[in-house]
């Protein structure tokens, strides 16, 4: 049976080379897979999944009056064995819920990567509706930049200083967000008047 599945974490856990992962392990068996990533996050350029350590493929860019589910339906080599999205943070709520007619009316699992909270601990739209209507929830975890307790957090920094208020959506990686504890997260290491980042 098809499920919905929002595997979280925060930044630096590791999610898109689990989703390049996954297509490959599906690939190697001879299946097909379509990827999807939010236009927002273009790093790496638009449409791409791109991880830390250099991995990269090409994704198909989600804006924001796209319709996944019509372009799962029209897929030239026919329905995917799997549709994975990175980035689900940034996905909105009708973009859920089209992720969720693909599981129960096509039967096609859905596997949606992407942060749970954002830089004031606040939900992303994206994450909230899925919090909402995944199957399963599965965190990856990875540890705090400053001690050895499990990150849960994001903290925005600018300039060495810690951020805690400002636009939720602000695309950046290790130089603007670091994955942090509760009690880091409100009492970051401060060196020299700065925040230590290695």
């Amino acid at each position: 049976m098809a499920q919905l599945y929002f595997r979280y974490g925060t930044m630096n856990s590791g999610k898109s080379v689990e989703i390049l992962k996954v297509a490959h392990n599906y690939e190697e068996q001879g299946k097909r897979v379509m990827i999807f990533t939010s236009v927002l996050d273009d790093r790496y350029g638009k449409g791409y999944v791109a991880s830390r350590i250099g991995l990269k493929r090409e994704a198909i860019a989600v804006e924001e009056d796209t319709n996944i589910k019509t372009i799962v339906e029209m897929n030239e080599q026919g329905l995917p064995n799997c549709v994975l999205v990175d980035e689900g943070q940034f996905l909105k709520r009708h973009h859920i819920l089209q992720l969720t007619e693909i599981v129960d009316e096509l039967e096609i699992p859905v596997i949606v990567y992407g942060l749970k909270n954002d830089f004031s601990n606040r939900l992303f739209e994206g994450s909230e509706a899925l919090l909402l209507y995944a199957d399963k929830l599965e965190e990856i975890k990875t540890v705090c930049w400053f001690c050895d307790r499990k990150a849960t957090m994001v903290l925005r920094v600018k300039d060495g200083e810690p951020v805690y208020e400002g636009e939720q959506i602000q695309i950046g990686g290790n130089d603007s967000y670091i994955p942090v504890c509760r009690k880091c997260y409100k009492h970051p290491k401060i060196i020299s008047g700065k925040i230590a980042l290695a």
